[in-house]
């Protein structure tokens, strides 16, 4: 069967491998029919995500259909579709002991540390099935973005009202709006890319809008004097080192940042900036396998809506070829999906 291979940074190519295997223990095999594509995707394919091998079949972003499972699987059953909880972890660390498997300490993410989904079928552990009762293949190869967001707005435990920042409006910045909406945070939103933000505006409900570059006097307009004109609570979804270093700035006394974006590069700041206000900082990673089914929820009883999400598709055929467009934000891309199978 075909499967698209990134061999290295910038270089992919369609290769020809060996079909499934049937199930083992525990395990099932499925049919891949939608693959999003997101950041990690991008920053392996720039040569920036530091979890990243080579030469590595990318695809974590999966709406899955299974088609065969072992004699010991009882979570779901052949024909089932699903999300794929792409974070394969040991079960034996002290992090997974504690139910923190997204931060298994021999974590193995598919399509990252292990080859993924852009490939027609697989074996999974069927551990990590996410079984829908209602949603399309598409919706399902959402689940992990929107978790990404739902684990990070956890992290940050914003209440009723309060004024939160997110830095960044590409896929995991609108999957933490979406979860900040569900929290009733007040949210403002900045970004470099006006298109992006009137995305927010227009698509996501965020009327609290941030262009930058610019002087920074437009923050203090969006703020009322609770927080003595800063945000307590501060997210950074860009993943970009200019962006982790400055985003203190905007934390008020007291308050907490987030890091949900990863870089390869160090982050510099003044140790003052961190200690003066007695500011918290966190990093969220992954999702956790109950985001998985609190998300499906969500979107099957219509607390989320998808639609809007998704503004670009190639068949599998052409993956390649559109692929580079996708990294450039004037395409005004904000979730490609691959359909590898129909």
């Amino acid at each position: 069967m075909k499967a698209i291979l990134l061999e290295k940074p910038e270089h992919f190519t369609q290769v020809e491998i060996a079909d499934a295997a049937g199930p083992g223990p525990g395990e099932a095999v499925v049919q891949v029919h939608r693959v999003g594509i997101c950041g990690t995707d991008y920053g392996g394919y720039l040569g920036k995500m530091p979890f990243y091998s080579y030469p590595r079949i990318p695809g974590h972003e999966l709406g899955v259909e299974v088609v065969d499972i072992a004699a010991d699987v009882t979570n779901v059953s052949v024909g089932d579709r699903c999300s794929i909880e792409p974070y394969i972890n040991c079960q034996n660390c002290f992090p997974c002991k504690k139910g923190n498997t997204n931060c298994c300490v021999s974590l193995e993410v598919l399509g990252v540390h292990t080859d993924g989904g852009l490939r027609p079928r697989f074996v999974v552990p069927a551990r990590k099935l996410h079984r829908a009762e209602s949603l399309s293949f598409e919706q399902l190869a959402l689940v992990e973005t929107l978790g990404i967001g739902c684990h990070c707005v956890d992290r940050a435990d914003p209440q009723v009202g309060e004024q939160v920042l997110i830095i960044g409006a590409g896929p995991i910045g609108l999957s933490v709006m979406e979860f900040l909406r569900i929290s009733s945070a007040k949210v403002t939103v900045l970004d470099l890319v006006q298109s992006r933000l009137d995305f927010c505006r227009e698509k996501m409900g965020v009327h609290h809008t941030i262009c930058l570059p610019g002087d920074g006097s437009e923050i203090d307009e969006m703020l009322d004097d609770t927080a003595g004109a800063k945000y307590t609570i501060v997210i950074d979804a860009t993943g970009n080192p200019q962006s982790m270093a400055g985003a203190l700035q905007y934390v008020a006394h007291t308050g907490s940042l987030v890091y949900v974006g990863i870089t390869t590069q160090e982050i510099r700041f003044p140790h003052v900036q961190l200690h003066a206000p007695e500011m918290t900082i966190k990093g969220s990673r992954n999702a956790l396998p109950r985001d998985f089914r609190r998300i499906i929820d969500l979107i099957e009883g219509g607390q989320i809506d998808t639609q809007p999400w998704i503004t670009h598709r190639t068949p599998f055929e052409d993956m390649i070829e559109h692929f580079p467009s996708y990294t450039r934000p004037e395409t005004g891309v904000i979730k490609a999906i691959v359909e590898v199978t129909n």
